[in-house]
């Protein structure tokens, strides 16, 4: 038995609605949780208690001294708590990019390595299903990286793999036309910046989200480069991302290789890739599976349901 206090907390956000939280804690734990005044006492085994107390209290000393966390960002973190390495949940309260608006952390193992690949490489590859934060953390890492002034500049790329077909008609500039695939790049960045400062850097291309057609013949240094949507690039094209990068820079690719939009005879650059750059120092390469999902938990049976699916699909065709 413990008991974790639990004076100076929103108690309702913890326990969730209808208590769920602690619910859905004691299932994963086998333990009970009773809460008494400002105490919370932890009933079980003693591998069971030292094991769950390894969650909560972080947890607990996040909400009690960190950044308020919103009601979605915390129930994510209980109910993705089995993806955590057992015992050792030190990620929670520490950190991993303090952005202009907020401090960004590192939800599953998966995520954490991903955070500390990019401190450690100038070029990261993070491949992985929708989700996961692999656009996210990495905008969060540019982020903080401009604000410790470690860069002097942001790019952001996406792939407009359909501009020249189906969006081809509609009307508008080229820009208009793609940007419905750099909206998310742009909601990233307004999650972590303030809009006047956000719109002040856009304006003194400090901060550019641009297609990856814009960036032939650009070499970036002093920059923290991003390139989104991977998977729909070509090899030729991923090797003219990758040779933009100049010195005192850093490139973050991202992907799922389960959702080009390329045509089947096309092969996609984020497959190809992992099989031409082996044994470069400074270069790494990052796999998130259903496990670092962090959106809602249904997200990660839906992931989980098509791998299998296409696993046996694809046994049965060959």
């Amino acid at each position: 038995m413990k008991d974790i206090s639990i004076a100076g907390i929103d108690r309702r956000s913890l326990f969730g609605r209808n208590d769920q939280h602690l619910a859905h804690l004691e299932k994963r734990y086998g333990i009970r949780l009773v809460a008494r005044g400002d105490k919370l006492t932890l009933k079980g085994s003693d591998a069971s208690v030292r094991e769950a107390d390894g969650f909560l209290s972080p947890l607990i000393k996040r909400m009690r001294h960190g950044p308020p966390l919103e009601a979605a960002e915390l129930e994510n973190l209980i109910h993705c708590s089995p993806t955590l390495p057992k015992g050792d949940h030190s990620s929670l309260p520490n950190p991993v990019a303090h952005t202009y608006k907020t401090a960004i952390y590192a939800r599953t193992e998966g995520q954490a390595k991903y955070l500390a690949a990019i401190d450690n490489n100038d070029v990261v590859f993070s491949i992985g299903p929708a989700g996961t934060g692999k656009t996210y953390l990495a905008v969060a890492m540019a982020v903080a990286a401009l604000r410790q002034k470690q860069i002097s500049r942001i790019l952001l790329a996406r792939p407009a793999v359909e501009a020249g077909e189906k969006l081809g008609f509609l009307p508008g500039s080229f820009e208009d036309k793609v940007d419905p695939y750099l909206r998310p790049l742009y909601d990233a960045l307004q999650d972590l910046m303030e809009p006047e400062r956000l719109r002040r850097m856009q304006d003194m291309k400090i901060v550019e989200v641009v297609p990856l057609a814009y960036m032939r013949g650009r070499t970036l240094n002093d920059s923290f480069i991003i390139l989104d949507e991977a998977q729909n690039t070509t090899p030729q094209q991923m090797k003219m991302f990758l040779t933009r990068l100049g010195s005192h820079s850093k490139a973050v690719v991202t992907g799922d290789i389960t959702q080009t939009d390329l045509s089947e005879d096309q092969p996609s650059g984020l497959v190809v890739a992992p099989k031409i750059l082996t044994g470069i120092a400074g270069l790494a390469f990052v796999r998130l599976n259903e496990r670092d999902v962090v959106r809602n938990p249904l997200v990660q049976k839906i992931i989980k349901a098509y791998d299998s699916y296409e696993e046996v699909h694809d046994s049965a065709d060959s």
